[in-house]
């Protein structure tokens, strides 16, 4: 299905307003319903766009875009009720430049505008778009900090002998050895040492054994046991 195409800048644009407030902001003016109402209505006005209604979330945070009042309003546009849909702040819509981003190229792909009103994002205008596409580079720049810091906090797991990904196999012979030396006293170390000298073969296929692989498997065995 071909996406819609938006309306000949010589019209009115028609846009929905969305509004939201988290319980804890529901108190503050400047950051109520009313006041974001007031800012939309105010800026279509001045725009000279067609402002086709008003919806909200109250009482939800922007962790994530998937929101009763949001999800309306995008099914919406996206059925050619609406040219696109208009916020007061962007915080209003996400507190995730990764959201933005992933919500703007929604937005191009279907053909529908995407306005937030305090950061001058408007990619009905080749400014506005300018000024959306600066936020997306940031986002992807957000993404790759994530990224990075995903696989630094990995790397330390691994020096550090932490088992990772899905649990591998151990035989059953060398889980009940290693159950039975524990019994006996036997420290972490001095296990790990024992099986490393014998050359016991560990998950992964080596045979150098650590404390923390020595404390996995006794975990694991006590989960199935």
């Amino acid at each position: 299905m071909s996406a819609r195409k938006a309306k000949p800048t010589s019209d009115a644009l028609r846009l929905i307003g969305y509004t939201r407030v988290s319980t804890a902001e529901q108190a503050d003016s400047g950051a109520g319903l009313a006041a974001q109402r007031e800012a939309i209505s105010a800026a279509a006005n001045n725009n000279a766009w067609k402002l086709v209604r008003i919806v909200e979330d109250a009482g939800l945070s922007a962790k994530s875009l998937d929101r009763p009042g949001l999800t309306d309003a995008l099914a919406s546009i996206e059925r050619g009720e609406a040219d696109g849909l208009v916020v007061s702040k962007l915080d209003r819509l996400s507190r995730s430049l990764l959201d933005f981003a992933t919500l703007m190229e929604r937005s191009r792909k279907k053909g529908w505008a995407l306005v937030a009103l305090d950061l001058g994002v408007d990619t009905s205008t080749p400014s506005g778009e300018l000024m959306a596409n600066v936020l997306a580079t940031f986002a992807q720049f957000e993404r790759r900090l994530i990224g990075q810091r995903t696989k630094d906090a990995l790397a330390v797991k691994k020096a550090e002998g932490v088992q990772l990904g899905r649990p591998r196999a151990v035989d059953d012979k060398t889980v009940q050895r290693i159950i039975r030396m524990r019994r006996r006293g036997l420290s972490l170390a001095a296990i790990a040492s024992k099986l490393t000298a014998e050359g016991t073969p560990t998950a992964r296929g080596g045979t150098e054994w650590r404390a923390s692989t020595v404390q996995y498997v006794l975990g694991y065995a006590n989960e199935v046991g």
